[in-house]
């Protein structure tokens, strides 16, 4: 768990240009007290302690704003900036090196258990402050999806997607040169 704590706040401290000192992205960036409170309670989740996983989930939320479901598989080094409001959601996934802005969602549709209902988002991707993500869609590695955006369909590789439904606005060349 401090090897965890380290690495997520060295994170922080190359990614947030306020962040002045490993410790203060430790101990005062709420985005590192997030992830460290959900690989608890994920570990107690997988093991089948529900309750005790989610009461400390929701702890967590209490202190920094941030939800994130005991189910939801979290990847390395994912900063999450000013993360007020940000809710990750049951069957969600996140690859390593994401950046998640505030007020973000990666939600569900339908109320069926057992079944994958969140989105899975790949590596090193950047997520707008106040995007919300929905459903069981694929958010593909190196893509940007801008601030406020609705995505609602997969989103490829080296993509750009904004708007309210999301749409592509820029797809890296090799995409056209595949689909020739």
């Amino acid at each position: 768990m401090i090897k965890t704590l380290i690495e997520e706040g060295k994170n922080v401290l190359q990614k947030d240009p306020a962040t002045n000192s490993l410790f203060e992205a430790i101990f005062f960036s709420p985005g590192v007290r997030a992830i460290a409170a959900h690989k608890i309670s994920h570990s107690l989740y997988k093991k089948g302690h529900f309750t005790l996983a989610r009461w400390i989930s929701y702890r967590a939320r209490k202190k920094t704003g941030i939800e994130i479901h005991p189910g939801a598989k979290i990847g390395k080094r994912v900063f999450i900036d000013h993360g007020m409001g940000v809710v990750i959601g049951e069957t969600a996934e996140v690859g390593n090196d994401v950046t998640i802005y505030h007020g973000v969602t990666l939600g569900g549709v339908g109320t069926q258990k057992g079944v994958k209902r969140h989105p899975t988002i790949g590596n090193n991707v950047m997520i707008g402050a106040g995007s919300k993500i929905l459903g069981p869609i694929y958010i593909g590695n190196n893509s940007k999806i801008g601030a406020n955006a609705v995505v609602l369909k997969d989103v490829p590789e080296n993509a750009t997607a904004v708007g309210v439904p999301a749409k592509i606005i820029k797809k890296d060349i090799h995409d056209y040169i595949y689909a020739i």
